[in-house]
């Protein structure tokens, strides 16, 4: 009975130290997340003082909001890297994207090499208005290209929230998934909070990450975990340790 009453944890209580990021927005001014060299430099300290050990950051790549590139993305992240060791911040950082699933993203993938958290994983998203109409058809076609796509944050997609055989379609399909840590604390509010849950429980998340756009989200991880799968949720930190590098 006293268990039950167990108080929970502060998220950032579960980053040990060790835990490796793979979703971030920390390059500074091209796209929503950090909008300065300078505030690259504060959010990457904050990742060292909530137990993060090393990150690997995913700007947007969405052609019609934030039309970056490989090239654009990786100019930004020698920068930065520069103003880093500038500082004497030495967590090692890397960069990769997160592709927004789209009509674009579709010639893109035939036409250019992606970058890509580890090896062949490509971190993914799609809209949060509906699901596109040919996604299964996509994510077929980014196997084939041979990579493995990662969902970011499935639990956040509310269009799934009544249906939950969507989920384990797109696990069928080949999609591994990625937690937003945000969401176990309600930053997203209770209903994602819930799904998170229940995603956690069946065991169907494989990764996780901050997906840490500005100082109110490094904040956030000062709140309590909010769900009832502890376990499994450190079971998921732990599985970042793939992408150390």
């Amino acid at each position: 009975m006293l268990t039950f009453f167990k108080s929970k944890p502060a998220l950032k209580d579960l980053l040990n130290g060790s835990f490796v990021d793979i979703h971030s927005h920390l390059l500074p001014g091209i796209d929503d997340g950090a909008k300065s060299l300078a505030k690259s430099v504060e959010l990457t300290k904050s990742f060292q003082e909530l137990g993060i050990s090393q990150i690997i950051t995913t700007p947007h790549i969405s052609h019609y909001v934030w039309d970056n590139s490989s090239e654009i993305i990786l100019s930004k992240l020698q920068e930065t890297q520069n103003v880093l060791e500038e500082n004497e911040i030495k967590i090692p950082f890397k960069a990769a994207a997160e592709y927004f699933i789209d009509n674009w993203f579709e010639n893109h993938l035939k036409e250019e090499k992606l970058l890509t958290l580890k090896d062949n994983y490509v971190l993914v998203e799609i809209s949060y208005l509906s699901a596109p109409l040919n996604l299964y058809k996509t994510i077929f076609d980014i196997r084939v290209a041979g990579y493995i796509p990662v969902l970011a944050h499935p639990e956040r997609y509310v269009f799934y929230h009544k249906n939950f055989s969507e989920y384990e379609k797109l696990k069928n399909a080949g999609c591994v998934f990625q937690l937003n840590l945000l969401s176990t604390v309600e930053y997203y509010g209770s209903k994602v909070a819930k799904i998170a849950d229940e995603l956690l429980k069946k065991g169907m998340y494989d990764f996780c990450g901050t997906d840490i756009h500005h100082r109110k989200h490094v904040e956030a991880f000062d709140k309590k975990i909010k769900i009832s799968s502890i376990d499994h949720l450190k079971a998921v930190i732990t599985n970042n340790q793939f992408f150390k590098f």
